[in-house]
């Protein structure tokens, strides 16, 4: 584990694109630059629980002492290649789970209390507000306004900051992007006319690009835990959810990078919109294993010597981010 303190070069930082891999012993950023795994480094020492990005490209990190925020000044050009990552207590207390709509962030602790915070009142550790289901004992993941909980999927209101069911049971992850999507203990279900099932068995992750314009799934992936010795990935191609080759470690989470066009746009400080972010671009796709390999490969790669991988020198993994506009360059 200790190696993990040096930083380790594989490449130069130009063009890079930066993730973050979270794990019980802390955050690993690192930077990567089309399919290949760059720098990589412990920016952060925490129990690292889930982790979860803002609008402005900030993290934000549950940990088993409390929600930690990326600094504004964290985000500043000269910040942004040092080694540590600047974080800031918030107040909420120990967390198992994080995630952020354009303005409020959601947190979830141990025992399934639920809290909400604007993202425009920040740092002053009183400004969490409490919201509570009473069926709800174990929060497994947020994403947006969407909550997977022991009692099925919640929606966060913030117009009254309350909770309200919106169906199924058992629910382990959501995905708000495009079309909501769930993984149950029962099986794959999206969101359209009520919840419909994708496919009947145990799912424990489901994803999907962030940049997907509303009311369609463009790129998207779920895994299954149906009881074999090895995970089975889907991923959604050509209107159907079809199994891809993975390398044979468990995969805990995926993220999405963008295709060249968007990340000079990025890069030169252009501001994102659904019809530049690159949602349609051909862009790398990103995983990490639960035992601290990052794995990426290129758009519609489904063959497993096509992931090109790295060992992180980190085990117990829990999350994986790809926050906005974080295309790097050396000019």
């Amino acid at each position: 584990m200790d190696s993990i303190e040096e930083k380790r070069v594989y490449g130069t930082r130009d063009g890079a694109t930066r993730l973050y891999v979270t794990s019980s012993i802390g955050v690993v950023r690192v930077r990567v630059a089309g399919d290949a795994v760059g720098e990589f480094s412990l920016c952060a020492r925490c129990n690292a629980r889930d982790i979860a990005t803002v609008a402005d490209g900030r993290v934000v990190i549950a940990t088993d002492e409390d929600i930690r925020e990326e600094t504004a000044t964290n985000r500043d050009t000269d910040a942004a290649n040092r080694d540590d990552l600047a974080l800031e207590n918030t107040g909420f207390g120990p967390a198992v789970a994080v995630g952020a709509t354009d303005s409020t962030l959601l947190a979830a602790g141990p025992d399934g209390d639920l809290g909400y915070r604007t993202l425009r009142n920040r740092n002053d550790g009183t400004d969490w507000h409490r919201c509570s289901a009473d069926a709800i004992t174990s929060v497994r993941a947020i994403d947006r306004d969407l909550v997977a909980t022991d009692d099925g999927v919640y929606r966060f209101r913030p117009a009254d900051g309350e909770l309200e069911h919106a169906g199924l049971s058992d629910a382990r992850d959501v995905s708000a992007a495009g079309i909501p999507l769930a993984a149950t203990a029962d099986g794959l279900y999206k969101l359209g006319n009520g919840w419909m099932e994708i496919r009947e068995e145990l799912f424990e992750t489901v994803t999907a690009d962030p940049r997907t314009e509303r009311g369609r799934l463009a790129r998207a992936h779920a895994i299954s835990s149906a009881g074999d010795s090895n995970d089975t990935v889907y991923a959604f191609t050509d209107d159907d959810w079809t199994a891809i080759e993975t390398p044979d470690e468990p995969i805990v989470d995926i993220g999405y990078g963008t295709g060249p066009t968007a990340e000079r746009e990025q890069s030169d400080g252009a501001t994102e919109t659904s019809s530049d972010s690159g949602s349609e671009s051909a862009g790398p796709l990103y995983a990490v294993t639960e035992r601290g390999t990052i794995l990426v490969t290129t758009e519609g790669a489904d063959e497993e010597n096509s992931w090109r991988r790295r060992s992180l020198g980190v085990t117990d993994v829990t999350g994986l981010a790809v926050p906005a506009s974080t295309v790097e360059s050396d000019t």
